[in-house]
């Protein structure tokens, strides 16, 4: 199957757009065939910028009230708009129906009013330092937002698109967002929602989707940004960054590779089914498909339970999931990749290597139990591999080869230890290291990738004491 593409779009509502045709999709959304030419491009962003003093004007905490109405309307059941969502979601991003409902909900939580405000302070101590000068560490010191942020969203993740909105939006910039190319529902719904309620704020944004590797269009753009964000693999991270004036802030979130440990403690008798569930749940959510689903999964062989036997307790656990949150669809490539990872490891297994591999058939989940390490696959689906450890010190082995490519882990059982692991792993460069059941979506103040969420988007001035 091959996923529809929306070329989906909304701009400021003074913006004319030549030749644009417009196919209904329902009442609240409509979805517009858009030839976007770098001219046009350059003269949206102009106008974004132009409009950024009268957003400057508005203060940070009612910004926070105003994208929190907006995106508690995606909680509502009943609401048009998270009805619409829920209609789109499946046919855009190739998520079954319950997949797309667990996903927007865990999404749309970090959306409103209370998140927001409370990520505010986390960034800043309080939202006033984004409003005018205000005195810390022994000096008047201010944060002030871009005149243009310019965000690029590849992959296939719903909401995230929306989250790297909101946060430029608290730090008063005006954005061009283009989504990732199975999140294109969910940033033009938002926008739409936003309108209804303050349409003076809906005109400092603009969301376009436009294929990948369109240098031409980008250049110029990023050329008008003050800061660009990007998410995606490296090679389409490094293209941007390449096209970006190094006098531009860059803010990149790369291809990153999330996994989990589970120790000894948590493999008894009355402990390693729940656990078992704990990480069925972490690799179904986003179909593994987002950055902090675990691929590969660490266990302890201290335990009473061995690492064999909890790859056996891990493939009942997704079974059962699918009758709650099946998977979704998969594109032809993906299927084919599938077929061969799953053929590997069945060979390996009927070879004499130590193995096994099990499989849901049609439903694409995968646990392949791979103790010499021996299988290295694009994982595609849910395809997750289990891979004894002596202890502790043995996971931060395994896990040194990808020190540029870590961000989470998930852990259970581990105990007394965990604060000590905790920094081991932070020093070869996870940012985070959580419960399996908090994986798939972290509060909204992580240090995502090591980073601050909105301190990274703005730039400060301190203004000291001079005198008469």
């Amino acid at each position: 199957m091959t996923r529809d593409i929306f070329d989906a779009w909304t701009i400021p509502a003074s913006v004319e757009v030549p030749g644009a045709t417009s196919t209904a999709l329902g009442p609240e959304f409509s979805v517009r065939s858009l030839s976007i030419e770098s001219r046009w491009l350059n003269g949206l962003a102009d106008i974004l910028i132009e409009g950024s003093s009268s957003l400057r004007k508005r203060k940070a905490a009612d910004l926070a009230q105003i994208l929190g109405i907006a995106g508690s309307r995606f909680l509502k059941e009943g609401d048009p708009f998270r009805t619409r969502a829920l209609e789109l979601l499946p046919r855009a991003s190739g998520l079954s129906a319950p997949m797309a409902r667990a996903v927007l909900d865990g999404m749309a939580a970090d959306w409103v009013e209370d998140r927001l405000r409370e990520l505010l302070n986390n960034e800043f101590g309080t939202s006033d330092t984004l409003d005018g000068f205000v005195k810390q560490n022994g000096c008047q010191t201010m944060a002030i937002g871009a005149d243009l942020c310019v965000q690029i969203v590849s992959g296939s993740v719903p909401g995230v698109g929306v989250t790297a909105l909101i946060r430029s939006l608290l730090t008063k910039a005006p954005t061009l967002l283009k989504p990732g190319r199975g999140d294109v529902v969910l940033p033009v719904l938002f926008m739409q929602a936003l309108a209804v309620i303050d349409q003076d704020l809906a005109e400092n944004i603009a969301v376009l989707y436009w294929p990948g590797g369109s240098s031409d269009l980008e250049r110029g753009v990023l050329d008008r940004a003050s800061i660009v964000t990007t998410y995606g693999g490296d090679e389409s991270v490094e293209s941007i960054r390449a096209l970006t004036p190094v006098t531009k802030r860059f803010v990149a979130y790369h291809h990153r590779i999330s996994v989990g440990v589970v120790g000894s403690q948590a493999l008894t008798s009355g402990l390693v089914e729940q656990a078992a569930r704990d990480v069925a749940r972490a690799v179904a959510v986003f179909d593994q498909r987002g950055c902090v689903s675990p691929r590969s999964i660490y266990v302890e062989s201290r335990g009473d339970i061995t690492p064999e036997a909890f790859a056996g307790y891990l493939a009942s656990a997704l079974e059962a999931i699918e009758n709650d949150l099946p998977g979704g669809d998969l594109e032809l490539e993906e299927a084919a990749a599938l077929h061969q990872v799953r053929g590997a490891a069945e060979l390996l297994a009927a070879s004499g290597s130590p193995g096994g591999v099990y499989h849901g058939g049609k439903a694409f989940w995968t646990v392949i139990f791979d103790p010499d390490s021996e299988l290295r696959c694009n994982h595609v689906g849910r395809v997750v591999r289990v891979e004894p450890i002596e202890n502790l010190s043995d996971l931060i082995n395994r896990l040194s080869p990808d020190k540029g490519h870590l961000q989470s882990v998930g852990v259970a059982g581990v105990g007394a230890d965990l604060e000590e692991l905790a920094e081991e792993l932070g020093r070869i460069g996870v940012s985070r290291i959580a419960k399996f059941s908090e994986l798939p979506f972290p509060p909204p103040s992580w240090h995502h990738d090591g980073g601050s969420p909105l301190r990274d988007l703005v730039h400060w001035v301190d203004l000291e004491e001079v005198g008469d």
